[in-house]
Parts: C-alpha cells; sequence; structure tokens
C-alpha cells in the first residue's frame, strides 16, 4: 500500500516542487517592481499630502504601503511559505 502512495504521489510533489519554484521566482521580480512603484507612489503620496489635497494623499500612501515590499510581496511570499509547508507534509507523510 505504501509503494502505491509513494508511486501516485511522486508526480503531485514533483509539480508542487517546480510550481513553488516558479512562483518563488515570480514573486522577486514583482517583489522588485512593487519596490520601485511603492517609492514612486509614496513620494508623490508626501508631496500630494503636503501640497495639494490631504484626502488624496492619504489614499496614495495606503497604496504606496500595499506595492510596498511589507505590503501585498510579504502576503504572497507567505502563500508560497504555506505551499512548501504542504509539500513537505505530504513528502513527509509519504516518503518518510
Amino acid at each position: 500500500m505504501k509503494l502505491i502512495l509513494k508511486i501516485l504521489f511522486a508526480p503531485v510533489i514533483a509539480v508542487l516542487a517546480i510550481f513553488i519554484w516558479l512562483c518563488a521566482a515570480m514573486l522577486h521580480l514583482s517583489a522588485w517592481v512593487f519596490g520601485i512603484a511603492g517609492t514612486v507612489f509614496g513620494i508623490l503620496g508626501l508631496i500630494t499630502l503636503l501640497f495639494i489635497n490631504t484626502t488624496n494623499g492619504i489614499i496614495i500612501l495606503v497604496f504606496a504601503a500595499l506595492v510596498s515590499p511589507l505590503g501585498l510581496p510579504m502576503a504572497a511570499a507567505w502563500l508560497i511559505g504555506q505551499m512548501q509547508r504542504f509539500r513537505y507534509f505530504v513528502q513527509d507523510r509519504i516518503y518518510g
């Protein structure tokens, strides 16, 4: 029975490993782009807050916080970590 489970779950674990690797690569690239966007929106939000309109400045600063590396990219990194945790759980249960 254990051999059948090993044969059945080997492709699942391989696909999860490749998917996690691809997601981590995309996360690395998107975090770089979001870091630049967060800086631009932060500067724009600060200028808007001080010189144009307080409400719009706060809205832009909240958006800058979301696209900064501590916003949405951090949530994506957490999600990738949970997928990897699931992969290792399945791998440990079946193979070890």
